[in-house]
């Protein structure tokens, strides 16, 4: 069971947006001048996709301030990387290519490539991963696996994805952006405030356009990753306004159809409605 929004004008506009589709929303958004939050099904478990990697860098970064990971360290792209791959460019490339691990997390986080992913997991464990969230406070996220199999079928269990929560995705963000400024959130995170900047710098860097900032004016930053499931689409980021933090909104889709009754893919319609719930805090929060 979906728990419902709260009242009030913004929270009626976003509860319409999510009622208007006939798949699950799930999402969080916290308002960073008021500190408002609103959310639906926040803290109901969802498939992940590769917002999960957020957690990833985030795990990569506390190793390597702990000494147990060297950000230079120099990797070779071989073949095998590229095995079971259906996101970014690294598996269009000519095996032989060097670049750092610092690369690496960029690819994974900028473009969701998913060689890059390989080569920085490979680096960790899942259960290193996974211990990580849950000791930082995102007990409701559970890495299960590396990379899902591309074989799964759009009506897969939860069991068989890495899942997380909304209110976890916005946790997380939120401790990323105290980061900037607090030593306690940097520690809590278990990096270096200078792994924080680079962290936020990178997620910054994010290259997709679809969902959060689809509807946002040109130009707009927004500090987010995205993720591509057989259940829905998803993305968590951090919208700035005037070059300041503004929102942090984290949104989730589940249960969409492939074909919408009119035709339309149902990704796209999924992705449109992240999109306008985006929006919707843009402008309310203003007001």
């Amino acid at each position: 069971m979906t728990t419902m929004i709260e009242s009030g004008k913004l929270g009626e506009r976003l509860n319409a947006i999510c009622d208007a589709q006939p798949f699950v929303t799930r999402f969080m958004v916290r308002a960073l001048g008021s500190g408002e939050t609103i959310g639906r099904g926040a803290d109901e478990e969802t498939p992940s996709a590769s917002t999960r990697k957020t957690s990833i860098m985030m795990a990569a970064l506390k190793a390597a301030h702990e000494g147990r990971l060297d950000l230079d360290e120099r990797i070779t792209y071989e073949k095998r990387f590229a095995e079971e791959v259906a996101s970014g460019m690294f598996r269009y490339l000519t095996p032989g290519i060097v670049i750092s691990l610092r690369d690496a997390i960029t690819g994974m986080m900028v473009l969701s490539d998913n060689v890059c992913t390989k080569m920085v997991f490979e680096r960790l464990t899942l259960e290193e991963v996974d211990s990580y969230c849950k000791s930082i406070g995102m007990t409701g996220t559970n890495h299960r696996f590396l990379i899902p199999p591309l074989a799964l079928s759009p009506d897969h269990s939860l069991k068989a994805v890495t899942t997380t929560t909304a209110r976890d995705q916005v946790y997380l963000l939120q401790t990323i952006l105290d980061a900037q400024d607090s030593r306690e959130a940097a520690d809590r995170l278990g990096c270096s405030q200078a792994l924080s900047a680079y962290a936020l710098q990178t997620l910054k860097n994010q290259i997709l356009r679809y969902a959060i900032p689809s509807r946002l004016p040109f130009g707009v930053l927004v500090a987010h990753k995205g993720g591509t499931g057989k259940r829905g689409r998803m993305n968590a980021g951090i919208v700035y306004r005037d070059g300041s933090p503004f929102y942090i909104i984290a949104a989730y889709t589940d249960d969409v159809p492939q074909e919408m009754p009119d035709g339309t893919p149902g990704y796209t319609v999924a992705l449109e409605t992240i999109g306008r719930l985006s929006r919707a805090c843009w402008d309310e929060f203003q007001s």
